[in-house]
């Protein structure tokens, strides 16, 4: 896997820490870890992937589905991340 420099220049975690990890479990199936490691990943690839499907086909209300989406997915990198600095798991 491709090192976190912000990690290893810094020391504590980046936002995203964690996704790769987290896109690695999606790919082999067990969805609570990947969860677990990246609560942001599903969202994220759903919102990338309807992106695409979009800019494709012109869904219907489309425009309204990739807001959301990339709003929920910068909700949870956000309230992970906190949940990480609060807890100390970002230092380590």
């Amino acid at each position: 896997m491709i090192e976190c420099s912000w990690k290893s220049e810094f020391g504590v975690d980046c936002l995203t820490c964690g996704f790769q990890r987290s896109f690695l479990s999606l790919i082999k199936g067990d969805v609570m870890e990947s969860f677990y490691q990246f609560p942001a990943t599903i969202p994220f690839l759903f919102c990338v992937i309807f992106l695409g499907i979009h800019l494709v086909f012109k869904v219907n209300n489309g425009h309204r589905w990739i807001v959301g989406s990339f709003g929920l997915t910068a909700l949870l990198i956000v309230v992970n991340y906190s949940f990480k600095l609060y807890t100390g798991a970002a230092f380590h």
